[in-house]
C-alpha cells in the first residue's frame, strides 16, 4: 500500500512517501479500515518533532529541536517506536475483520475514536495510548485499529468533512467536560480559528454557554460562521478593557506562551480554566495569589472516555455540530499540508486525502 512513513524525530524531511509499504492485517478483535480520508493535528506535528519531550520548552515550530528526549517524547510521556504511520482522524470503511468481529460490519462507514484503551480496564488511563503514536495510524491507505475504536457514522458529510471529528472535537468536548461547562457560563477561548479552538466554540455553544472567542482579526470571517457572541483580537493590549462588561467563568485554552497570564486575571473569583495544549509555549508565569486567592479550579484534559466519541457522532448525526475543514490534499503531499498548518495558512482543520 502506499503510506507516508515517519522515520524519526526531527524536521518536514522525516515524513517518507512509501510507494510499496506493508499492508496491515488486522488481529484478533481488530479491523482493517480503507481510509478515505485522514485529519491532521497538532498531536501529528508535536510527535514528529518530539516537542512533548520536557526537553523541548519552545512553542510548537514544527521544525527540529536540538534535543529531544528519549524517554518522553510522546503525548503520554513515553518512548515512541519508529518508523510509524501517523495520523488519527480516519473517516474510511471496514473492509475485513479479525478473530472474534461480526464480519457484518464489513462495509461500514467509520470514524476512529484515537484513544486506545485497554479492553479489560478501560476506565484506565495509564493503560492508555493513541492512534497514530503508539500503533501506526491512518497517513496510509489501510490501517487497522480496534474494533471498538471504529465507531459507525451514517452522515451525508463527506469523507474529508468527517475526517475532521476526531482528535480536535473530542479534545474540546473532553476539556469542556472538565470544566462542567454549562448555560450559566461565559467561555473564552483563545486560538478560535484552530481546529480545537473552533470546536470549542461549537460545543460550548451547544451546551448553551456563552462564548467570547480570540483569533487574528484576518480569521474573523471565518470564526464568526461557527456562532460565538463575540469575537476579540488573538491578544488584545488590555484584555480586561477589551471584555467590557463580560464575565469569563471559563477559560478553555490550547495556546498557552506568554500571553497566558492575562487569560487568567479576568477569571471570576470561582472560575475554572482547562487547558490541553500550548501551542505558543509551555513555559509560563503563574502568580500563586492569583490562583487561590481567587478560588481558581485548574483542569488538565487529556485522555478521554469512549462515551466521548459516541456522544460525538450522535451530534454530528443530529446535525447539531458541524466540520470546520480549512483544506485538503493527497497523501503525497502531506509535508506540504503540514508546513501549512504549521504556517496556519487555513482557518479549521486540513485533511489528507490517499
Amino acid at each position: 500500500m502506499r503510506a507516508m512513513v515517519t522515520m524519526g524525530h526531527g524536521g518536514l524531511e522525516q515524513m517518507v512517501m512509501q510507494e510499496d509499504w506493508p499492508r496491515p492485517e488486522p488481529a484478533a478483535g481488530e479491523v482493517l479500515i480503507r481510509v478515505a480520508a485522514c485529519g491532521l493535528n497538532n498531536t501529528d506535528v508535536n510527535t514528529r518533532s518530539g516537542w512533548y519531550s520536557k526537553t523541548v520548552t519552545d512553542a510548537t515550530t514544527g521544525g527540529a529541536f536540538e534535543e529531544v528526549g528519549e524517554e518522553d517524547p510522546t503525548w503520554g510521556g513515553n518512548p515512541i517506536t519508529f518508523p510509524r504511520i501517523q495520523g488519527a482522524d480516519v473517516c474510511g470503511r471496514i473492509v475485513a475483520v479479525g478473530g472474534g468481529v461480526d464480519s457484518a460490519r464489513i462495509g461500514e462507514r467509520v470514524i476512529t475514536d484515537g484513544w486506545l484503551r485497554d479492553p479489560a480496564d478501560p476506565g484506565n488511563m495509564n493503560k492508555t495510548g493513541y492512534f497514530g503514536s503508539e500503533r501506526d495510524g491512518g497517513f496510509a491507505e489501510y490501517t487497522t485499529t480496534l474494533a471498538v475504536n471504529a465507531v459507525p457514522i451514517t452522515s451525508e458529510l463527506s469523507d474529508a468533512e468527517l475526517a475532521t471529528f476526531s482528535c480536535s472535537y473530542s479534545t474540546a468536548e473532553g476539556m469542556l467536560s472538565r470544566a462542567n461547562v454549562t448555560e450559566k457560563d461565559t467561555v473564552l477561548v483563545p486560538g478560535a480559528s484552530g481546529g480545537v479552538g473552533g470546536a470549542l466554540v461549537q460545543l460550548a455553544k451547544r451546551r448553551g454557554a456563552r462564548v467570547i472567542a480570540m483569533a487574528s482579526e484576518s480569521k474573523h470571517a471565518d470564526v464568526a460562521d461557527l456562532g460565538p457572541d463575540v469575537i476579540l483580537p488573538r491578544t488584545p493590549e488590555d484584555l480586561r478593557s477589551a471584555l467590557g462588561d463580560e464575565k469569563i467563568t471559563v477559560v478553555a485554552d490550547v495556546v498557552g506562551g506568554p500571553y497566558w497570564p492575562n487569560l487568567i486575571d479576568v477569571l471570576e473569583r470561582g472560575g475554572r480554566y482547562t487547558c490541553s495544549g500550548a501551542i505558543a509555549g509551555p513555559m509560563v508565569e503563574l502568580d500563586l495569589r492569583t490562583f487561590y486567592l481567587r478560588d481558581l479550579t485548574f483542569t488538565g484534559s487529556t485522555v478521554i472516555g469512549p462515551e466521548v466519541m459516541k456522544n460525538l457522532v450522535a451530534y454530528i448525526e443530529a446535525g447539531e455540530i458541524k466540520p470546520a475543514l480549512a483544506a485538503t490534499y493527497p497523501l503525497e503531499e502531506l509535508r506540504e499540508a503540514q508546513a501549512a498548518f504549521i504556517a496556519k495558512q487555513h482557518t479549521g482543520n486540513i485533511v489528507v486525502v490517499p
